[in-house]
C-alpha cells in the first residue's frame, strides 16, 4: 500500500449511502500489466464541484467503506470548471504502489468527506496472454481450476449484482436531480414575484416620497403665512404700546391738573369768608372737578386693564410664535431625514401625523386663551 506523509480523509459510510454517478471513469481497461504505470481517467458532471481534499483510490471489490483503500492519489483541482476541457480529468499511479495479485480492483473517487462520488467498472493486474496459456496436469489441479471459476462465477455476480445496485443509484440520483431542477425553476419564479414585488414597493414608496416633499412644500408655505401673520401681530401690538404711552401721559397731565385744582381749592377755602358769594360756584366748581377726577380715574383704570390684556396677548403670541417656529424647526429636520434615507414604509398614522399639524386659535377678550386645534 503506497505511504504517503498525509492520509486521505475516510468515512465510516457504508457501501450503500454513497453516491456513484457524480463522477464518471472513462476508458477504464479490463485488465493492466504489471509493472508498469496506470493513468486513471474521469469526468465531472454538471453539478459536482471538486474540493481541495478529494482523492482517487484503488478498492479491492467486495469493499465496504472508504477506509479500505489499497492506494490512493491527490485529485488535482482544476482553473476553470466552466471550461468543458476541465472537466476531463486524469491522475497517474505508479507501478511501485499498484497491486500485484490477480483480484479484481476499482477507482473510486472519495471527496473530502470520505463519501464516494463516482466509482469505475472493475479489473485485474495480470499479463496480457494469461487466458491463452491453460496448462492441466492433473486432475487436482482441474478440481482447483474448477473450484477457482466457481469463485470467479460468484465474483462475477456480485459485480453484476453491485452494477444493478449502482444503475438503480444512478436512476435515483437523476430522479433527484430532476427533482432538485424542478425546484430550482419554482425558486427562480419565486425570485421574479418577489423582484417584481420589490419593484412594486419601491415605486410606492417613491409615490409616498414625493406626497411627503409636496407636503413639506404646503407645510413651508403655511409656516410662511404664520410667520408673516406673527410680524402683523407684532407690528399691531408696537402700535398700541405707543398709544398706551400716549394715554399714560396723558393720564398723568390730567393729575398733575388734578394737583393744580386741589392747590387752587385750598386757596378758594382760605378765601372764603371774603367770597361767600361765589360759594356755591365754587362748589359747584369744585364738584365738576371731583366728577372729572373720577372719571378720569376710570379711564386711568380701563387704560391699565387695557394695557395688561395687551401685555398678556403679546406674551400669548410670543409663545405661539416659538411653538410654530419649534414645529417649522421638526418638520424641517423630518423632511431632511427624508431625503437622505428611503423610509421603510410609510404608515397611515404617520402621514396623519404629517397631513394634521398642530393650528393655534387666538380668541380675543380679557379671557383668551392659545389653544391648539387638531
Amino acid at each position: 500500500m503506497e505511504k504517503t506523509i498525509e492520509d486521505p480523509p475516510t468515512s465510516a459510510i457504508l457501501l450503500d449511502h454513497c453516491h456513484f454517478s457524480q463522477v464518471i471513469f472513462n476508458s477504464v481497461e479490463k485488465f493492466y500489466i504489471p509493472g508498469g504505470d496506470v493513468t486513471c481517467h474521469y469526468t465531472f458532471t454538471q453539478h459536482f464541484i471538486p474540493r481541495r481534499k478529494d482523492w482517487i483510490g484503488i478498492f479491492r471489490v467486495g469493499w465496504k467503506t472508504t477506509r479500505e483503500y489499497y492506494t490512493f492519489m491527490w485529485v488535482t483541482l482544476p482553473i476553470d470548471l466552466n471550461n468543458k476541457s476541465a472537466k476531463q480529468q486524469e491522475v497517474q499511479f505508479k507501478a511501485y504502489y499498484l497491486p500485484k495479485d490477480d483480484e479484481y480492483y476499482q477507482f473510486c473517487y472519495v471527496d473530502q468527506d470520505g463519501v464516494v462520488r463516482g466509482a469505475s467498472i472493475p479489473f485485474q493486474f495480470r499479463p496480457e496472454n494469461e487466458e491463452d496459456i491453460l496448462v492441466v496436469t492433473t486432475q487436482g489441479e482441474v478440481e482447483e481450476i474448477e473450484q477457482h471459476n466457481k469463485e470467479l462465477c460468484k465474483e462475477n455476480q456480485e459485480l453484476k449484482d453491485s452494477c444493478v445496485s449502482l444503475q438503480k443509484q444512478n436512476s435515483d440520483m437523476q430522479a433527484e436531480l430532476q427533482k432538485k431542477q424542478e425546484e430550482l425553476e419554482t425558486l427562480q419564479s419565486i425570485n421574479k414575484k418577489l423582484e417584481l414585488k420589490v419593484k412594486e414597493q419601491k415605486d410606492y414608496w417613491e409615490t409616498e416620497l414625493l406626497q411627503l416633499k409636496e407636503q413639506n412644500q404646503k407645510m413651508s408655505s403655511e409656516n410662511e403665512k404664520m410667520g408673516i401673520r406673527v410680524d402683523q401681530l407684532q407690528a399691531q401690538l408696537s402700535t398700541q404700546e405707543k398709544e398706551m404711552e400716549k394715554l399714560v401721559q396723558g393720564d398723568q397731565d390730567k393729575t398733575e391738573q388734578l394737583e393744580q385744582l386741589k392747590k387752587e381749592n385750598d386757596h378758594l377755602f382760605l378765601s372764603l369768608t371774603e367770597q361767600r358769594k361765589d360759594q356755591k360756584k365754587l362748589e359747584q366748581t369744585v364738584e365738576q372737578m371731583k366728577h372729572n377726577e373720577t372719571t378720569a380715574m376710570k379711564k386711568q383704570q380701563e387704560l391699565m386693564d387695557e394695557n395688561f390684556d395687551l401685555s398678556k396677548r403679546l406674551s400669548e403670541n410670543k409663545m405661539m410664535y416659538n411653538a410654530l417656529q419649534r414645529e417649522k424647526e421638526r418638520l424641517e429636520g423630518e423632511n431632511d431625514v427624508s431625503k437622505k434615507v428611503l423610509p421603510p414604509a410609510c404608515s397611515p398614522s404617520r402621514n396623519a401625523l404629517s397631513a394634521n399639524q398642530m393650528i393655534f386659535v387666538i380668541t380675543p377678550g380679557s379671557n383668551s386663551r392659545c389653544r391648539p386645534f387638531v
